[in-house]
């Protein structure tokens, strides 16, 4: 599994097993219903004590997903239904070692750093090849940094990533196995944000230099057109229907008794965008995984013994849904955004979400109310002391009133004081049952603040060109996923980020304190001292959960049912535990 360290907007499920990515958004919690260690809510995995099987090779593996992608370009996507199916083809020079959360090598083998931790020497795997078996280079490598990622004409979230005060590393082919990054200053991210996917020269070169290559690799490519280094290949894919994917017969990987990885001959991905099928497939032995809700919980531990599945109990989850809203001064009309981009507004906002009863009546109990970015789950970077906005309506009405809104005219619904109604439209993507629901509470409660919400579920892909392209929209209920590093969150708190989704791509911070996180962040990747790196980025954090830019709502404990035929199956909350073992035993 190729790990993405930079934030993507999450579809649906909430799960981290199937989507190739781990998650970065964490909830300062406080649990509500069962505990998160009580055994009862399912198997837990120890990476460190896991034993794998000897594999059978062949066999399908079904999975779903709830939307279709909306490109086969990862250097584009900017959603998990896009990432999902395609970012499992590609690989980056590092990884994740999901025992020790530690860097680890994936198309560099090892690598050596000089100057201080300025300039980096990486040698690649010299059996690496490319699905249509031509050589994997430290050409690849060069081209895929310099050519794209760092070209200017390409906006993208890795380049959001690696750059520090507008400049960026220079990358260097030092012999066909050898390359070296020169950074511009100490990069203390670096070896986790190089998992991002190296791309074929060979295949893309002529795209980039005719200036099409925006264009190529759409959904509508044919997907032997895919080139990539990773385990499976895209071989197949009915829109609305299923992906299918096969395994790659050049893949380097081998287990310990020599023989070729992955086991798994095919993958078939159905397209599911409701929840419902979802499940219906799942109990009738048609797909081999689901991400349980709380709801589904208690029938399906039922069914546990005597259905031949497994419930898996991963824990908190490390995404937290969130409530923003759009403060793109000319994409709103001028008395919304005054009040959008008015702190005490989004802090009585806050105020207004009774983040407990969410829990509640959305997870049946199975989750936690969510404050902050940070969560005790990640001791690192976790601070009890965090400004945060607990239910409370009698401090959000008077917070309203301190903005001089009020019913002025007996109808139920506040006024500003140039006499508009406080009313906004309300998005989230219609296959995320769980959204829907939040959204549906969410405007009950703001309608007992007097504020007059028009709640309106849409297709996810459409939901995702009104946040990053359009901007047509004045709230969002949302997620998000990304990196174990903080630095993989630049590209959404960053003033100039892709996904900076109240205000993204700034030239300059429209606020003083999206400067001062500006500024933060920088600091943070060049600080090599970790202490102070944790120190630095806490203050972001709490900047963060003054400003109230994202409202935090809250999060499930992630649950994931799968098969008893799928063998070497060991989930965890960061991801599956060498994916490319598993294998299938009827």
């Amino acid at each position: 599994m190729c790990w993405r360290s930079f934030l993507r907007l999450i579809s649906s499920k909430g799960r981290v097993l199937l989507v190739l990515l781990p998650f970065f958004f964490f909830s300062c919690y406080e649990p509500v219903g069962e505990p998160v260690g009580n055994s009862t809510l399912g198997k837990r995995v120890n990476p460190s004590k896991v034993h794998f099987q000897k594999g059978i090779y062949g066999g399908v593996l079904y999975d779903s997903s709830s939307s279709d992608p909306k490109t086969f370009n990862l250097v584009f996507a900017h959603e998990t239904s896009s990432t999902g199916a395609v970012g499992g083809l590609f690989e980056g020079l590092t990884d994740v070692d999901i025992k020790t959360l530690k860097p680890t090598g994936r198309l560099a083998v090892s690598w050596e750093f000089k100057a201080k931790g300025t300039r980096w020497i990486f040698h690649l795997r010299k059996n690496v090849r490319w699905f249509d078996g031509k050589p994997f280079t430290a050409d690849d490598v060069v081209f895929t940094y310099k050519d794209i990622y760092f070209n200017h004409r390409y906006p993208n979230s890795v380049k959001d990533m690696f750059e520090i005060d507008g400049k960026l590393p220079e990358v260097k082919k030092l012999d066909n196995y050898t390359v070296e990054f020169i950074l511009p200053e100490p990069f203390a991210p670096l070896l986790y944000s190089l998992s991002a996917a190296i791309f074929p020269k060979h295949a893309l070169e002529k795209s980039v230099k005719d200036g099409s290559f925006k264009n190529i690799w759409t959904i509508s490519t044919p997907p032997e057109k895919l080139i990539g280094t990773g385990p499976y290949k895209l071989v197949k894919y009915v829109p609305g229907q299923y992906l299918v994917y096969e395994r790659n017969p050049y893949y380097y990987m081998k287990d310990s008794y020599g023989s070729k990885l992955p086991y798994v001959e095919k993958k078939v991905t159905y397209i599911l965008p409701q929840k419902d099928t979802e499940l219906l497939k799942f109990k009738n032995g048609e797909i081999d995984f689901y991400g349980l809700s709380g709801d589904d919980f208690p029938s399906l531990k039922k069914e546990e013994k005597y259905k031949n599945f497994t419930i898996y109990n991963l824990g908190p989850s490390l995404t937290a849904d969130f409530l923003c809203f759009n403060e793109k001064k000319r994409a709103i009309p001028d008395w919304k955004w005054k009040l959008f981009s008015n702190a005490t507004f989004r802090r009585a906002i806050s105020h207004a979400v009774d983040r407990k009863g969410i829990v509640l009546t959305v997870y049946n109990g199975l989750g936690f109310p969510v404050y902050t970015p940070v969560t005790p789950a990640n001791t690192l970077y976790y601070d009890k002391n965090a400004p945060k906005f607990p239910y409370d309506l009698k401090k959000a009405k008077k917070l309203l009133e301190s903005l001089g809104l009020k019913d002025r005219n007996g109808d139920g619904w506040l006024e500003t004081p140039d006499g508009h109604k406080v009313e906004f439209n309300l998005l989230t993507n219609s296959n995320n049952p769980a959204r829907v629901r939040i959204g549906t509470i969410l405007k009950f409660d703001f309608k007992r603040l007097g504020i007059d919400v028009h709640f309106q579920p849409l297709d996810f892909n459409n939901l995702v060109d009104k946040l990053l392209n359009t901007h047509d929209f004045d709230a969002v209920i949302i997620g998000l996923t990304g990196s174990m590093d903080p630095n993989g969150g630049k590209n959404v708190w960053k003033s100039s980020g892709q996904l900076h989704l109240w205000n993204p791509g700034q030239k300059k911070p429209a606020t003083k304190w999206e400067a001062e996180v500006d500024r933060l962040f920088d600091e943070g990747v060049k600080e090599l001292d970790f202490k102070k790196r944790v120190k630095i980025y806490k203050e972001v954090y709490r900047i963060i959960c003054r400003q109230q830019p994202v409202i935090y709502i809250a999060a499930p404990i992630v649950l994931e049912a799968a098969r008893d035929r799928v063998k070497n199956y060991f989930p965890t909350i960061w991801g599956i535990y060498k994916p490319e073992k598993i294998f299938i035993k009827e």
